[in-house]
C-alpha cells in the first residue's frame, strides 16, 4: 500500500510540474502597434502629439523610445523630470505608464496610470514606431 501511495504522490508532483512548465513555455503574445495607436488616441493624444517637434500640454512622444527624460526640445519639463536621469526604454516606459508618480515623483503629468498590461505593451509598441 505504501508503494502505491508513493507512486501516486510522484505522479501528482510530475503532473503539477508539467502544468507549470507548460505555462512558462507558452509563447507570449506579440504587442500590437495598431492597437497601441488606438490606446494613444484614447489615453494620450489629448496632451501629447505623435508628430516630431509638436509639443502640447505634454511633450511630443515622437522618438520617445530611447530618449533621455526631460530632453524634448521646446518643452518646459518639471524639475523632477529634468533630473530623473532615465532613458525611456520599453521597460521604463511600461513602469512609468503604469504609475507615473511612482517612477518620477514630482512629475507634472497628472495621469493616474494605465493598469492594463496588454494596453501598455501595445502603446509602447506604437511609440516604438515613431521614429
Amino acid at each position: 500500500m505504501s508503494c502505491f501511495r508513493r507512486s501516486m504522490g510522484v505522479a501528482v508532483v510530475v503532473a503539477a510540474l508539467s502544468v507549470v512548465v507548460a505555462g512558462f513555455a507558452a509563447p507570449a503574445r506579440a504587442a500590437d502597434p495598431a492597437a497601441g495607436k488606438r490606446v494613444f488616441q484614447q489615453q494620450c493624444a489629448i496632451c501629447h502629439s505623435d508628430k516630431p517637434g509638436v509639443n502640447k500640454i505634454g511633450p511630443s512622444l515622437f522618438g520617445v523610445v530611447g530618449r533621455h527624460t526631460g530632453s524634448e526640445p521646446g518643452y518646459d519639463y518639471s524639475v523632477a523630470n529634468k533630473n530623473a536621469n532615465l532613458t525611456w526604454t520599453p521597460e521604463v516606459l511600461d513602469k512609468y505608464i503604469a504609475h507615473p508618480q511612482k517612477v518620477v515623483p514630482g512629475t507634472k503629468m497628472p495621469y493616474g496610470g494605465l493598469a492594463n498590461a496588454t494596453k501598455r505593451a501595445n502603446l509602447i509598441a506604437f511609440l516604438a514606431t515613431l521614429k
